[in-house]
């Protein structure tokens, strides 16, 4: 993929919960939609915006009416702004003039509150409404890459298989997908023939997500020759990956793209 040209004025739309559905213990599908739709460019194969949610107690969300929303969002009383929490398009539904996100879900700690997030995902109805403002893409596989290396905890899962959904076999693909149990695994994806998928189940509470992917890549074998790499997930998975290619596997920088979600410890999912 090329890099991205000069980008068009993005606009605040107004979506609405369409369906909800649990597809596995930590992760809940949620497909919005709504005239909105039609301002929406599909554009890159990670594709993310930042989603306007009812914070709690909050009956009617109230919306910025445009892109340079921070302001407007400083100038609110805390009862009234929306949580806002970055999210990819996990699937465009151009037929039906909606999108999909999947929001990753944990068990609450008793000492703190609930992320914001989770809690509208598990909660959400029908006809709910919500804002989304597109925030781009970030995935652009490197010029004369011969393969590419995907690897993501819970949190990066929608975008890597978004990506997969898009890749063909000329780009061939070792993806290492790191989620909280077993129950979460998919044994049945969409991806190229020529991508070479390892889930990793933590299977333990107590485990700090992306320690099992940081391990697996930092012993995997990687074929020799140019290759591009997408990470994303906790903070620390993220810039763990980026710091052992560039050190133990002298990979270029610019083939690099990395992304850190959320911090352990911090309600950021």
């Amino acid at each position: 993929m090329s890099s991205q040209g000069p980008r068009p004025r993005r606009r605040m739309l107004t979506l609405t919960v369409r369906h909800r559905e649990r597809i596995s213990p930590h992760f809940v599908s949620l497909t919005l939609g709504g005239d909105d739709f039609r301002h929406l460019e599909q554009a890159g194969y990670d594709q993310a915006g930042r989603l306007f949610i009812p914070g709690p107690g909050q009956e009617e969300i109230v919306l910025p009416s445009s892109e340079k929303w921070m302001l407007w969002y400083t100038l609110q009383a805390s009862a009234k702004r929306p949580r806002v929490r970055t999210y990819t398009i996990r699937r465009f539904r151009p037929d039906a003039s909606a999108i999909d996100v999947e929001v990753a879900v944990h068990r609450e700690a008793s000492d703190r509150p609930a992320p914001p997030g989770a809690t509208w995902a598990l909660t959400a109805k029908p006809g709910d409404k919500v804002g989304f403002l597109d925030e781009g893409h970030h995935y652009r596989p490197t010029p004369g890459a011969g393969r590419q290396l995907l690897v993501g905890d819970e949190s990066a899962l929608p975008a890597i298989l978004a990506i997969l959904e898009r890749c063909t076999d000329a780009l061939p693909a070792q993806v290492f997908l790191e989620v909280p149990t077993d129950q979460d695994v998919r044994p049945e994806i969409i991806a190229p023939t020529t991508a070479e998928i390892h889930w990793l189940p933590r299977n333990d509470p107590a485990m700090k997500p992306g320690t099992l992917a940081l391990r697996a890549v930092r012993e995997a074998h990687l074929p020799d020759g140019p290759f591009y790499t997408w990470t994303a997930g906790e903070s620390s998975l993220a810039t763990g990956i980026r710091r052992h290619l560039l050190g133990e596997r002298s990979t270029p920088r610019s083939d690099i793209t990395f992304r850190g979600y959320w911090k352990h410890g911090r309600a950021g999912l």
